[in-house]
């Protein structure tokens, strides 16, 4: 029996071979992946019973889709079939100074035209302890507001932990749309996983005399935005992961873990990371975060845990961060030489 349920949209990723732009490449690699998916295969990873949810069609991409996640452990059995398409995004990785870009072609995938009766929300919690989404889920439109918001009602009646990364994507809604929509589903929520920049473009929360771009980070308004979001939805915890982008290859990588009961504000250490692929960064963050709450470690540790397991996925290819208990566990520990294991 699962005892982590994510639910979101499981797409196909296209990206250009190595660096190249979209506009010179000839060919692309296909892989899967989307936000609550790699949070379920990381948990998977870490030996968790976790079954992922969403609706993909029955050709064969969508079992592509659904073998994508089998291989690594994850539960599918909850997953719903049926529409037409499977979302996609373009992926073109970004060199030196220049950015990655995304682009998105998951308009009417099957997820997007769900109905809320796809989902037997009170079977797929039976049994389960903790539920995670994102804010992508609900910024998909159709009725995906709804189905989210039905999903958390029904883990609330079961006593479930509920988590969300607020991951606002504004080329999905608008910030007035995240801002009504998240309002209602936070409500619901335990455990919030957010960035420097979701919660001002969400909330209009902000952190003062900080300079993502420039690298300048200002601890003491980051609690501020921790303290504000829990006082406004009533959050067990707040996360907040802080990223210095010095490039795209290379980043400043550390967070914050607020632990409302304890009035307990703990830092990470600070990861200096040269990027392999960023995709998936936070999403790793959240199961690395996931797994330290449902297994007791005390804040600091916890937050040391995620930011240690996001680290190790910057330096993996594709969504998924392949990595064990042991192998976070032992850079968290303070082995991050990357000597050849013999």
């Amino acid at each position: 029996m699962a005892k982590v349920i994510t639910f979101g949209e499981l797409m196909l990723r296209l990206q250009p071979y190595n660096y190249e732009r979209f506009v010179q490449c000839d060919h692309v690699e296909f892989t899967f992946g989307g936000g609550e998916a790699n949070v379920a295969v990381s948990l998977a990873n870490y030996g968790v019973d976790v079954a992922y949810v969403t609706k993909l069609p029955t050709h064969a991409i969508g079992q592509s889709a659904v073998n994508s996640l089998r291989r690594y452990g994850v539960d599918t059995t909850k997953i719903v079939r049926g529409g037409d398409r499977v979302g996609i995004y373009f992926n073109e990785k970004g060199a030196s100074q220049r950015g990655s870009v995304c682009i998105y072609d998951r308009a009417n995938s099957a997820i997007a035209k769900a109905e809320p009766s796809d989902f037997d929300w009170d079977a797929i919690f039976e049994g389960a302890e903790w539920f995670h989404f994102t804010g992508i889920t609900p910024a998909l439109g159709g009725n995906l507001v709804e189905i989210c918001k039905q999903a958390c009602i029904a883990a609330k009646a079961k006593g479930l932990k509920i988590s969300c990364d607020l991951n606002y994507r504004g080329k999905l809604w608008t910030r007035a749309q995240a801002r009504e929509a998240m309002t209602e589903l936070c409500q619901y929520v335990d455990v919030c996983i957010s960035n420097e920049e979701d919660a001002k473009d969400v909330f209009g929360i902000e952190a003062e005399a900080t300079d993502i771009y420039g690298g300048s980070l200002n601890h003491e308004g980051y609690k501020s935005v921790a303290k504000q979001l829990a006082d406004k939805f009533g959050f067990e915890m707040v996360a907040i992961t802080l990223r210095e982008s010095h490039s795209a290859f290379d980043n400043g990588w550390s967070a914050m873990l607020y632990n409302v009961k304890d009035n307990e504000y703990c830092f990470s250490k600070k990861y200096d990371l040269h990027i392999i692929d960023r995709v998936g960064g936070g999403d790793s963050f959240g199961g690395g975060l996931i797994y330290s709450v449902m297994n007791g470690k005390s804040t600091q540790a916890a937050v040391e845990f995620a930011v240690a397991a996001s680290a190790l996925k910057h330096s993996i290819e594709g969504d998924y961060n392949m990595v064990t208990v042991a192998e976070v566990e032992k850079l968290a520990g303070g082995d991050g030489s990357g000597r050849i294991q013999r």
